[in-house]
């Protein structure tokens, strides 16, 4: 690790433990070469003139910086249909944590390098199925398995620290449960990381593709972090999925405090799940004051809207427990 490195992870750490805002998700595009669907994403874009620009993320990234360090993940759409993703990456790397969301067809060799050349700490490709004919069905597009696997291995041999630097992010729903298994081996095979977020039903701009898994399933998946040691997700979010699936009261979500959203055309909500109900524009007004009004409504709200791995980072660092510190430092650093 560099100085430059140790620098931000020493100023994410203080900010996760003073329990301030740490958390960015950042939709650059919703472009996207796919049209999966349980995400609605794709079907809401907007020409490249109208999203935002390298000089609004720019004034972006002053603005968060005045804040302390952020974890930024760099999502779509598909991200890389931007021609300018190196820079944006570049931009928040200065003085942020930058992770990419990719579906992986666009990824070559040079590309991969530049990314990490760039600051990229980390990047995940989605992959939901073990077999290539089940994952590109609900992808789409033929040839989506091929090209995320691929992606993999390419990032993987581009990242300074190798493995530590990639993971596979696989969409939990009914029709791969029985699946998880496999994929966890086809990624430590490939000597990479795996990641999991449960499907959305009910947020904004999400479609009707997958079911929700039936409970019981906390414990197989618990059963699942303790074999398999590059699977890098809280405890805390596992345990917890039983408990949304069940509609049972979950803590008040920290998504709105701790964490935001910002959309393609600079919408600012708290999170993906309520996209459509934004608090301002970063192109109207400036952050501070759209992150003031947020987190004044939403310490009195106590969404139940999803379980997903967003709101399960933002959950576990941002209630203080000591395991999630060491979930923290023994499974999800990049280096």
């Amino acid at each position: 690790m560099n100085l430059a490195e140790a620098r931000r992870q020493l100023s994410y750490a203080i900010g996760v433990v003073r329990q301030r805002p740490f958390q960015v998700l950042l939709q650059v595009t919703n472009r996207c070469n796919l049209t999966c669907p349980f995400c609605g994403f794709w079907a809401n874009g907007v020409p490249p003139g109208k999203e935002l620009s390298l000089e609004e993320f720019r004034s972006l990234e002053e603005r968060l910086s005045r804040a302390g360090c952020f974890l930024v993940s760099i999502e779509g759409g598909e991200p890389l249909l931007r021609d300018d993703l190196l820079e944006i990456v570049r931009i928040f790397a200065r003085r942020h944590i930058p992770l990419l969301y990719t579906n992986g067809w666009y990824m070559s060799p040079e590309l991969a390098r530049a990314l990490f050349d760039a600051g990229l700490v980390q990047a995940g490709v989605s992959i939901d199925f073990p077999d290539p004919a089940r994952h590109d069905a609900m992808r789409g597009r033929e040839g989506t398995s091929e090209r995320a696997w691929l992606a993999i291995e390419r990032l993987r041999e581009a990242a300074p620290h190798s493995g530590k630097q990639v993971h596979v992010m696989t969409v939990l729903m009914e029709e791969n449960r029985n699946d998880l298994e496999f994929l966890l081996n086809m990624s430590a095979q490939r000597r990479v990381g795996h990641s999991l977020t449960l499907l959305s039903t009910s947020g904004q701009r999400r479609g009707g593709g997958g079911t929700a898994p039936r409970p019981p399933i906390s414990a197989e998946l618990i059963r699942l972090w303790h074999r398999f040691p590059h699977l890098r997700v809280f405890r805390e979010n596992l345990e917890g999925i039983d408990r949304f699936l069940q509609r049972e009261t979950l803590p008040p979500c920290r998504m709105g405090r701790q964490g935001f959203n910002v959309d393609h055309v600079g919408n600012v909500a708290r999170c993906i799940e309520t996209i459509g109900k934004p608090f301002g524009s970063i192109r109207n007004e400036p952050l501070d004051w759209i992150l003031d009004r947020m987190t004044t409504h939403s310490a009195s709200t106590e969404c139940q809207q999803c379980w997903t791995a967003c709101r399960g980072y933002s959950q576990a660092l941002g209630d203080g427990h000591l395991r999630s510190y060491l979930d923290l430092a023994r499974r999800m650093r990049s280096a």
